[in-house]
């Protein structure tokens, strides 16, 4: 068994709460009322913002040249195509990019952003690409666990955002950033891998909650 595969089998009853969010449920269906896809695509355009700091921090640590090469590769996936995709979503609901990038960044959004942060900076190469693997992951995974929902989901923005996830090049994605953790890996204290990945599992259901109650600061 691979490290990932590993490590997905030790997260699985938090992967399995994460298929089953409402928001990510239906979403699916395409019952999801809009405002929430709305506090979504404006929060997950500043953690892409985030994500794309991190990547740069994460490639100052590689090991190797070609790991090197692979997270900078990642890194230029997720400025350029992730961002169109965003930028496309926000044009379709109404924000031009000053109101996604104005936007605050509600509590979970900035606690999962510094947890990653905080990982790449301060801990080993191999926990930082640990930390960001359940993110792309579970993407992955809640497209195929509800792909059959999208048959009778009647929303074309829900279809088209969710279709990314189930595409080829979102799937050789995942598979390069499970291949880099891999390797990574290899000969490093499995426990700390484990801790870091089940942390990162964790705020990926957290995220999807506090998204779902479009929750906002106390003060």
């Amino acid at each position: 068994m691979t490290i990932s595969a590993r490590l997905r089998k030790d997260a699985d009853d938090i992967w399995k709460k994460i298929y089953e969010h409402p928001f990510v449920t239906e979403l699916y269906k395409g019952t999801l009322p809009i405002e929430k896809f709305k506090f979504y695509v404006l929060q997950d355009y500043n953690y892409l913002i985030s994500a794309i700091r991190n990547f740069s921090i994460i490639a100052s640590k590689c090991d190797t040249v070609k790991a090197m090469r692979e997270v900078v590769e990642i890194l230029h996936l997720e400025s350029v195509s992730e961002f169109r995709g965003y930028e496309k979503s926000l044009k379709e609901l109404g924000y031009t990019l000053a109101d996604a990038v104005n936007i605050q960044p509600i509590p979970m959004n900035v606690s999962y952003v510094n947890f990653l942060l905080s990982t790449s900076s301060l801990k080993s190469y191999a926990e930082a690409i640990t930390s960001v693997l359940p993110c792309f992951w579970t993407y992955a995974e809640i497209a195929e666990y509800h792909k059959n929902k999208l048959q009778k989901n009647e929303n074309r923005l829900y279809t088209e955002w969710a279709s990314v996830y189930l595409s080829e090049p979102y799937l050789k994605l995942v598979r390069k950033i499970r291949n880099l953790v891999d390797n990574a890996g290899r000969g490093f204290l499995y426990e700390k891998l484990k801790k870091i990945f089940i942390t990162a599992s964790r705020y990926e259901y957290m995220y999807w909650d506090a998204i779902y109650s479009m929750q906002t600061w106390a003060i």
